[in-house]
């Protein structure tokens, strides 16, 4: 599941779980940065370390620092028994966020999506686009991150990246209009995972 900072993701994230546990899958619910021991730490230095002054190549091979031992000690063993794995962000946010907010590119980001993943792929990946004005609304006045705090310049890079790969993986990726009420979002996820779960099953 991929967006913008305050674009609900992380509401729909615990509804489309229930959702395809009640129909009899076993999921592994995860996130990234993050997932494991060593992604939570380089999850707090990279959204809550100020001081670090990261540079954009160093947050970037963090980003696949984190997710090579995700794969390694989740995600695989995950597949491997069989069950569903539903992520909170992957490698599209590494795309969208560091490839295009970074300005990195993105075949730099492909080399490392290449040596970190192999053939590992999401089977769907539900992308939730909304305006900036609204994303921002939504994350309200309190203590935001390092990613939450960039300019106005670096969110529309990134959803201008998000952009691009729907364009670039039609087939996998799937645009969900996130402006709406939490009601209208979760219907529109419901008709996608209905499709999709009925068609791997």
């Amino acid at each position: 599941m991929e967006g913008l900072d305050g674009a609900g993701k992380s509401t729909q994230f615990d509804l489309m779980l229930d959702a395809l546990k009640s129909r009899g899958l076993t999921v592994v619910a995860s996130r990234e940065p993050g997932g494991t021991a060593l992604g939570e730490r380089l999850r707090e230095a990279l959204l809550h370390g100020d001081d670090l002054q990261i540079s954009p190549d160093a947050e970037a091979l963090a980003m696949f620092a984190g997710r090579a031992q995700h794969i390694a000690a989740v995600i695989e063993p995950a597949l491997a028994r069989g069950d569903w794995v539903l992520c909170d962000r992957f490698t599209d946010a590494t795309y969208a966020y560091q490839g295009a907010g970074r300005e990195l590119g993105f075949d730099r980001i492909a080399l490392l999506e290449d040596w970190t993943q192999g053939t590992l792929r999401p089977d769907l990946t539900l992308y939730f686009d909304v305006e900036q004005d609204i994303a921002q609304s939504r994350m309200g006045e309190g203590h935001r991150d390092r990613f939450e705090s960039e300019t106005d310049a670096f969110r529309r890079r990134v959803r201008e990246g998000y952009a691009e790969l729907v364009r670039r993986h039609p087939d996998r990726v799937v645009k969900i209009d996130a402006s709406g009420s939490v009601d209208e979002v979760a219907t529109a996820v419901s008709l996608v995972l209905d499709k999709f779960v009925g068609a791997n099953l």
